[in-house]
């Protein structure tokens, strides 16, 4: 199986746990692995406070064109250059804002992965 990952940059808008962090740009690092769950992708977030979320893929997909989601996590476009990813828990709410491209070239490279961990029809 191949397991994609990809680090990138993200703004963070909001965090309950740190609000004084608001405003940096921390570390992410996405990941995608068919073998382990073909429909969820990874966000891990660095630093101190070490946050992971797991969501669908198709999530994220439709959320770099229109506003998408329900419940713990809501995806939008902002702009044309920038996505924002929301995650709601018993600790309140984090969001963080990544460039579209970012986010585009992981979602290709998950698309590519899965359609390779798909079973050949006989």
């Amino acid at each position: 199986m191949n397991v994609v990952e990809q680090y990138a940059r993200a703004q963070l808008v909001a965090d309950a746990d740190a609000p004084q962090s608001v405003g940096r740009t921390v570390p992410v690092r996405l990941s995608y692995d068919p073998g382990r769950d073909p429909r969820a992708v990874r966000v891990t977030l660095s630093g101190p406070a070490g946050h992971e979320w797991s969501l669908r893929r198709e999530l994220l997909e439709r959320g770099l064109r229109a506003p998408a989601g329900s419940g713990d996590v809501q995806v939008w476009p902002c702009g044309r250059v920038q996505v924002v990813v929301e995650f709601h828990s018993a600790q309140g709410v984090f969001m963080v804002q990544f460039e579209t491209k970012a986010l585009t070239r992981f979602l290709r490279r998950a698309h590519v992965a899965a359609a390779a961990a798909e079973p050949v029809p006989h």
